[in-house]
């Protein structure tokens, strides 16, 4: 019988844009996306603002302070922002 074995998850780079729910953001998220995801204004702008964006999975939506992540698939998807801190940290360019 084998024993269980400890491992690490390997490091791995995404990009990502915070979605604020701001005018001028959510242009930016959209260029982000790019034109072949298209994300989806539903609310004008400030704390009732959210963006839903197309996924494998099915649509998702994303709330003001939710990060915007494009994995390392090229896949995009929203991440919320206590979760994003505990995952990512910024990379020194």
């Amino acid at each position: 019988m084998s024993e269980a074995k400890t491992f690490r998850k390997k490091p791995v780079e995404i990009q990502a844009i915070q979605f604020t729910g701001e005018p001028n953001n959510f242009d930016e998220v959209c260029r982000f996306l790019g034109e072949q995801q298209h994300g989806h204004r539903e609310e004008q702008y400030g704390p009732e603002a959210h963006i839903l964006i197309y996924t494998l999975e099915g649509t998702v939506r994303a709330d003001p302070g939710d990060w915007i992540i494009r994995d390392v698939t090229g896949e995009f998807y929203p991440c919320q922002p206590d979760i994003f801190e505990q995952n990512y940290e910024p990379v020194d360019q």
